[in-house]
């Protein structure tokens, strides 16, 4: 049984990731990524991981979520437009795509060793405790970085906006 839920969520995830880039709506990419990430927080409850789920759902498919959808609507962003292809990009695309992955999943195949196979419910390490144990002591600076970073885009977006609007 769980396999069979790994297998629908993660190609739930699949479907909503290839939709968020193929979208040409800021909006409906938003809502695609939004799909991603509730997906992704089932396959976390799947191997066990309750509170990184709940994180992710909250965190993500939540607040980040309301915050790229307001910073596309404070830069009144509309669709895109569609240029036309090259002839290259037109006929070689997918079949170098496929290439590229085959190629890909061969050298990940060979350069790491076996290992055991996944264990669904097996993951005992996404206690409270134990993230903000790791979050702040180990990886204290890429998210910090990250908490600038996003602040830096707000501004951007902001200072933008001012710009169109005088």
């Amino acid at each position: 049984m769980d396999v069979i839920l790994f297998l629908i969520f993660a190609g739930i995830a699949v479907v909503c990731a290839v939709n968020l880039v193929v979208q040409t709506h800021p909006i409906a990419s938003a809502i695609s990524l939004v799909g991603v990430m509730g997906s992704l927080a089932v396959l976390y409850l799947l191997l066990g991981g309750e509170f990184i789920a709940a994180v992710q759902v909250i965190v993500y498919a939540g607040a980040i979520m309301v915050l790229f959808v307001f910073v596309i609507m404070l830069l009144n962003a509309g669709a895109e437009q569609k240029s036309g292809r090259s002839l290259p990009a037109r006929y070689l695309g997918i079949p170098l795509l496929i290439v590229l992955l085959g190629l890909l999943s061969f050298l990940i195949r060979i350069m790491l060793p076996p290992s055991e196979g996944v264990r669904f419910g097996g993951f005992t390490g996404g206690s409270p405790e134990a993230v903000g144990r790791v979050l702040f002591t180990r990886y204290l600076l890429p998210f910090e970085v990250t908490s600038v970073l996003i602040l830096v885009a707000i501004l951007g977006a902001i200072v933008l906006a001012r710009k169109e609007l005088d």
